[in-house]
């Protein structure tokens, strides 16, 4: 009876999915490797563009299983850069980042949607200026693989949009500016 039970339960394991494991990755901002950039409409007939110089972060990824994903991601404010001095200095100021008060920005994923063909739709936690609201992205696995270094990378491109009013900025430009876009590029050497 024991041996049947035990040939039972082997032949179960033998016979159930392997779980699959995600892999933990550290992103690799070095040289460019990954990015945030923003765009806000300059009064309806310009955009401004611009970068954060200054963040880091990890994820967990399996491509067999994109669901059981997990992204967690610190951005320094202070570090933000459009190419314009004046204009870097009145972001950070109390009228739009107050990056006095409120020197980072964070990104903690909650689920990841699989849309099938490397397109996902990671929602999130985002914290910026204090206040801290639900944030999805329009995501997609670009590709994995061994580097010329002996490492493994994953990389990914990312777009959201926000209102600038959800997250308390209240400097009014108008309703043409009165949002931001994200593009995230996003590589990660694996742990």
């Amino acid at each position: 009876m024991k041996k049947q039970l035990l040939a039972a339960l082997i032949g179960a394991s033998l016979l159930a999915p392997m779980a699959a494991s995600a892999a933990d990755y550290v992103i690799d901002r070095e040289g460019a490797h990954a990015s945030i950039t923003f765009k806000v409409s300059h009064l309806g007939y310009s955009y401004v563009v611009g970068r954060f110089n200054d963040f880091s972060g990890d994820f967990s990824y399996d491509a067999k299983n994109p669901t059981a994903a997990k992204v967690n991601v610190k951005v320094n404010t202070l570090s933000v850069d459009s190419n314009h001095a004046e204009r870097d200095k009145h972001i950070r100021s109390a009228d739009f980042l107050n990056t006095a008060k409120f020197a980072e920005a964070t990104f903690v994923s909650t689920s990841v949607e699989d849309k099938g063909n490397g397109d996902l739709v990671i929602t999130g936690n985002f914290t910026l200026n204090g206040v801290t609201k639900p944030l999805a992205i329009q995501a997609h696995a670009v590709g994995e693989g061994q580097d010329p270094w002996g490492g493994y990378r994953a990389g990914f491109t990312g777009t959201t949009t926000f209102a600038m009013k959800d997250y308390g900025i209240k400097m009014d430009l108008g309703p043409a500016s009165a949002n931001v876009e994200l593009d995230l590029v996003v590589e990660g050497v694996r742990k």
